[in-house]
């Protein structure tokens, strides 16, 4: 068996460029309206994960040995004397058989780097191993160690300059992946508000599938796009974010005047301390907060309606540990209909470290199983993260964590 040469049959910058034109090309050709109604993050942890590429790592500390008979031609050997008839003159030798298991993807092994010798090594490319074999006539360990040495280093050279030129590129997929997302994107809009200004009725496709898998990629652990509606998209009112962090901000507010009256508040329970908070929201949004409104599926501390929509959802509760926070959150999510997208979590602390608090509160969020990422730190004691909705998992909320220290 002839091994074959390793980094010899595809230039990198032809494997860089098909990446970006398969990516491409793929988003070009995704449904229309399965696009539109999937989150962009989403997507573009998708195109990640299946276009980065993955140079290997070769497991030095599991290299196991073999060795075994075999016969060696030595008709081009001038110390052998034998038939020259044109015919092979075969001697008894051995062949050295070294097994080096790797993880990553195999076909990187066949890529050519930017900086290439003209000499590469030889081996035999299988799942997650190469096979290095060392054939000859009288063999020293000496010999073959010195061979194994050399060609295990070569190939570590080869990878190494591939590993730079690898990380480069994955580095850039998930902006490349959101840019031409975000292209495609703006263009379907504005096709559909074109059509939608025409004053005719929207034809509706009734044949497509609601979900779609996407085709196998060269991983073993393939992975597979977001599932979503391709119903057709229909755009909805957003809260825009400074309207957001404004609402958080006469929240703040009214956490420091607590802190600088604390007589003033030692004493009251979540509802006393919610109804200050109300006073100062309907300040600013014309009665249109309310506290204990009914919506979806219970009651949620604090509801600004604009508009006739929700705007604004948020619940308040003190430090009662870590379950308690856990259950709030379900208890937000469960109060949270289709078109809810920002939420806060009010935590007051009162007669507990705050620190310890805060750490504990910041892990049963991150550690929710509707929690999609964190996002940010907007203070000491207020982070942001993106939840899933819990009937859509592309129904994306912003929910906010703000912890407050009360009087006691």
């Amino acid at each position: 068996m002839r091994d074959e040469l390793l980094f010899n049959k595809y230039s990198w910058f032809s494997v860089e460029q098909n990446q970006i034109t398969q990516l491409k090309d793929e988003v070009a050709n995704f449904h229309a309206d399965r696009l539109l109604n999937t989150s962009v993050d989403d997507l573009c942890q998708y195109f990640i994960d299946k276009y980065r590429i993955d140079v290997p790592i070769l497991k030095f500390n599991e290299i196991v040995a073999d060795q075994r008979e075999t016969k060696v031609d030595v008709s081009n050997d001038y110390r052998y004397f034998g038939d020259r008839s044109g015919q092979p003159v075969r001697v008894d030798g051995s062949t050295v058989e070294i097994t080096v298991p790797f993880q990553g993807d195999r076909e990187v092994f066949n890529v050519q780097p930017t900086t290439y010798s003209l000499n590469p090594p030889r081996a035999d490319i299988t799942d997650g191993a190469l096979i290095l074999r060392f054939t000859g006539v009288n063999q020293t360990p000496v010999e073959v160690k010195g061979k194994i040495e050399k060609t295990l280093k070569d190939i570590e050279t080869n990878l190494k300059n591939l590993r730079g030129t690898a990380t480069r590129l994955n580095s850039s997929i998930g902006q490349t992946a959101r840019d031409v997302i975000n292209s495609r994107r703006e263009k379907l809009l504005a096709n559909q508000n074109l059509v939608s200004s025409l004053g005719y009725q929207l034809k509706q496709s009734v044949d497509t599938p609601k979900t779609y898998s996407a085709p196998n990629v060269r991983r073993k652990l393939r992975p597979t796009a977001p599932t979503a509606s391709k119903a057709p998209y229909t755009p909805e009112p957003e809260l825009m974010m400074e309207d957001y962090e404004h609402i958080l901000n006469v929240i703040h507010n009214m956490a420091l005047v607590m802190e600088r009256s604390p007589s003033a508040f030692k004493r009251m329970d979540e509802e006393a301390l919610r109804t200050h908070f109300l006073v100062q929201l309907n300040g600013h949004y014309e009665g249109e907060a309310s506290g204990e409104t009914f919506n979806y599926e219970g009651k949620t501390d604090i509801l600004i309606r604009s508009g006739g929509k929700n705007i604004f959802i948020g619940e308040c509760k003190f430090w009662g540990g870590p379950k308690l926070l856990n259950d709030t959150i379900d208890q937000l999510l469960g109060y949270s209909a289709w078109r809810d997208t920002k939420v806060a979590v009010l935590v007051f602390n009162r007669n507990k470290d705050l620190s310890k608090v805060i750490e504990s509160a910041k892990k049963v969020t991150l550690e929710h199983p509707n929690c999609k990422r964190f996002i940010d730190q907007k203070s000491d004691t207020h982070f942001r993260y993106i939840f899933a909705h819990r009937d859509d998992d592309n129904r994306e909320m912003t929910l906010s964590l703000k912890i407050f220290d009360v009087p006691h």
